[in-house]
C-alpha cells in the first residue's frame, strides 16, 4: 500500500517567501552527509469533530462543558491512527532516517540522518541562502516536501534555520544605547520591591497581583517552554541571596536531544540561561508550592509542544518567553487544540518591541495566535517590599496589536464591548495582548554563574511565567472546591472584561502608550484586560 500511495504534500507550507522571492541570496547546496534532526508531525483526525467538542468543553449546557480529556483519550479520537503511525515510521527508516524520539500520542517522529536521505524522502533540495536582514547564512528547502504516504503530513519541522528563536528579555543598558538614551530614564520612579536596590523578587508580584496565604500552586504542575536548557546553580544563587527557599522540585526535560546543560562563556558559543532562570524564579514566586516545575527543553517547537501534551505529570498551566517566525503560522495549531481539550494553558509573552510587525524584532508570533493567552507588560509600583498593589501604567514596549500573521478574530473578541472606538482594535484579526503583568526594568536577576543583577533586566518576559504561576493558584481553588480545572480560559476572561466584576477581578490599566496603541479603560491593545486582582479574578473565575 506505501509502495503504491501518491506523492502528497504536506498541509503546512514550509519554503521561505524569501527563497521564494529571490530575496535571499542562493549560495549553494547544504552539504549530502551534514546530519539533520527533524519532528515530523501527523495531522490531526477528525478535525470537524474536535471543533465541535472544543465548542461543547466552554458551554456550560453541554454535557461536555468542563470534561477535559486525557492524552490516550485524545489520541484515541483525534489523533494519528496506530496504522498511519506506523506507515510513517516505516517510510522514514526506508529511507534512510534513523527513529530518535516522537511518540503516536504527541502525533510525531523524531528523525535524524544525512540531508541526501531526507532530500530522496521529501523529494526537494536543501540551500544554503544569505539572510535578507541579518549578518549570517541558513538553510532551507527549495521547494514544498512531499512524501509517498497514503496520506498527507501535517508538517515537518527543522527543514531551515531561518528564524532563530530568542527570548522576550531586554537589558536595560542594551535598550537605552540603541534608543540613544540615559538608562536611568527608563524607570521613572524609585521601585519598591524586596530585592537589592529596592528591585523586584517573583514574591513582590505574588504580594501585589494575590495578596493573599491560602493558595500557593499545592497539587499543580507548571512547565516552562525553553529554547535552551539552563545551570540551577543561577537558582540556587537567587533564592540564597534574596534569604528564601525554594520548596518546588524541577525537572529539566530534554523533548529532542538538545542539551539541558546551560554554561555561559564569553565565546560566541556560550550558552545564556537568564530567561531560563528568571521564568523559574517569577513562577515559583507567584506559586511555591507547586508540586512539579518541568523545563521543556528543545530545538524545535513542535517537538516541545508535543511533549508538553503528553507528559505525566501532565502540566495544566504553561508559560512561553520566547519567540519566533515560523513558515507558517498554523504549524502549532494542533497542539493548541491539544491543550484546549486537555485542559491546559499556554500563556505567551506578548514581546518587547511595541506594535506587532510582521518581522524583525517586533513579530507576534506565537502571542498572537488565537488559542494561546497572550501576555502584554506593565509598569508596577507597590505599597512597599512585600507589600500591597498600589499603580500601574503601560510599559512603554509592551508587544501587541491586531495579528500580523492574518489569524481570524475569536469569538471571544468578538462580544460587544471588547473592540472599540477607543482602543482602534481590529474586528477581523485577532488583537493582543489578553492581560499583563509587570515587565519594566525593576527585577532581581541571576544568571550566567556571575553576579546577579538588580533593575537592570525588563520584559514580557517576566509577565508570562508569573500568569502560568497565577493560573496554577486558579486551578488549585478549583480543585479545593471539588470542579475540574478551568481550561483555556480567554471566552472566560472576556465575559468578565465587560461583566460587573470586572473590577474587582482585574486592574484596569488606563495610562500609558505602546507604540500605536494606548491603554484606555477596558480592554486594550497594550495591556490587554489589565493585571489580576489578587483573589477577585479567582473569585470570579471560579464562578464561571
Amino acid at each position: 500500500m506505501e509502495a503504491q500511495a501518491q506523492t502528497q504534500s504536506a498541509l503546512t507550507h514550509h519554503v521561505r517567501q524569501e527563497v521564494i522571492s529571490g530575496q535571499a541570496q542562493y549560495l549553494g547546496p547544504l552539504p549530502a552527509t551534514q546530519p539533520l534532526r527533524l519532528d515530523i508531525v501527523l495531522p490531526l483526525r477528525d478535525q470537524a469533530g474536535l471543533d465541535k467538542f472544543l465548542r461543547e468543553l466552554g458551554d456550560p449546557l453541554s454535557p461536555s462543558y468542563r470534561h477535559f480529556l486525557t492524552v490516550s483519550e485524545f489520541t484515541t479520537q483525534f489523533g494519528p491512527s496506530e496504522e498511519d503511525y506506523n506507515a510513517l515510521t516505516r517510510y522514514a527508516t526506508s529511507n534512510g532516517l534513523s527513529e530518535v524520539g516522537g511518540s503516536r500520542d504527541g502525533m510525531d517522529l523524531q528523525v535524524e540522518g544525512p540531508v541526501a536521505a531526507i532530500e530522496t524522502a521529501f523529494n526537494m533540495h536543501m540551500g544554503v541562502y544569505q539572510h535578507p536582514t541579518e549578518d549570517r547564512t541558513f538553510y532551507a528547502p527549495d521547494r514544498e516536501p512531499t512524501a509517498g504516504l497514503p496520506f498527507p503530513l501535517w508538517h515537518i519541522s527543522g527543514l531551515d534555520n531561518y528564524s532563530i528563536p530568542h527570548p522576550m528579555l531586554v537589558r536595560k543598558s542594551d535598550y537605552a544605547k540603541a534608543h540613544g538614551i540615559d538608562p536611568e530614564t527608563l524607570v521613572s520612579h524609585a521601585t519598591t520591591g524586596s530585592g537589592p536596590s529596592n528591585s523586584f523578587l517573583g514574591s513582590d508580584m505574588r504580594a501585589a497581583y494575590y495578596g493573599g496565604t491560602a493558595l500557593t500552586g499545592a497539587g499543580q504542575n507548571l512547565g516552562l517552554f525553553e529554547y535552551a536548557g539552563t545551570d540551577l546553580a543561577d537558582l540556587t544563587t537567587y533564592f540564597k541571596n534574596v534569604k528564601q527557599t525554594n520548596n518546588v522540585p524541577i525537572t529539566l526535560l530534554s523533548t529532542d536531544g538538545t542539551s539541558t546543560s546551560c554554561v555561559y562563556s564569553r565565546g560566541r558559543s556560550g550558552c545564556d540561561d537568564t530567561e531560563q532562570t528568571l521564568d523559574m524564579t517569577q513562577a515559583i514566586g507567584m506559586a511555591p508550592g507547586l508540586a512539579s516545575l518541568v523545563m521543556y527543553i528543545g530545538s524545535t517547537d513542535t517537538a516541545i509542544l508535543s511533549a508538553m501534551t503528553t507528559h505525566s505529570p501532565l502540566p495544566t498551566t504553561i508559560g512561553c518567553s520566547w519567540g519566533w517566525t515560523p513558515a507558517d503560522a498554523s504549524t502549532d495549531d494542533p497542539y493548541f487544540e491539544q491543550m484546549a481539550a486537555q485542559g491546559q494553558n499556554f500563556f505567551v509573552a506578548s514581546g518587547d518591541y511595541s506594535t506587532w510587525k510582521a518581522r524583525g524584532n517586533a513579530e507576534a508570533w506565537p502571542a498572537d495566535d488565537a488559542r494561546i493567552v497572550s501576555v502584554g507588560g506593565t509598569d508596577l509600583t507597590t505599597t512597599g517590599p512585600g507589600g500591597a498593589w498600589a499603580s500601574e501604567t503601560a510599559w512603554a514596549d509592551s508587544g501587541g496589536g491586531p495579528s500580523p500573521d492574518n489569524i481570524a478574530i475569536p469569538s471571544w473578541q468578538q462580544i460587544s464591548g471588547v473592540i472599540t472606538s477607543g482602543n482602534k482594535g481590529s474586528t477581523t484579526l485577532r488583537n493582543g495582548p489578553d492581560v499583563s503583568a509587570n515587565a519594566n526594568f525593576t527585577f532581581y536577576v541571576c544568571a550566567d554563574q556571575t553576579a546577579c543583577t538588580a533593575n537592570e533586566y525588563g520584559g514580557t518576559s517576566f509577565a508570562a511565567p508569573m500568569w502560568a504561576g497565577y493560573m496554577a493558584l486558579i486551578n488549585q481553588q478549583a480543585a479545593m472546591d471539588r470542579k475540574t480545572p478551568l481550561g483555556f480560559i480567554n471566552p472566560y476572561i472576556y465575559l468578565i472584561g465587560v461583566g460587573w466584576s470586572y473590577s474587582t477581578a482585574f486592574h484596569d490599566i488606563t495610562t500609558g502608550t505602546s507604540g500605536s496603541y494606548s491603554a484606555v479603560p477596558g480592554y486594550d491593545l497594550v495591556t490587554g484586560w489589565g493585571s489580576p486582582n489578587g483573589n477577585g479574578l479567582i473569585i470570579a473565575l471560579a464562578q464561571q
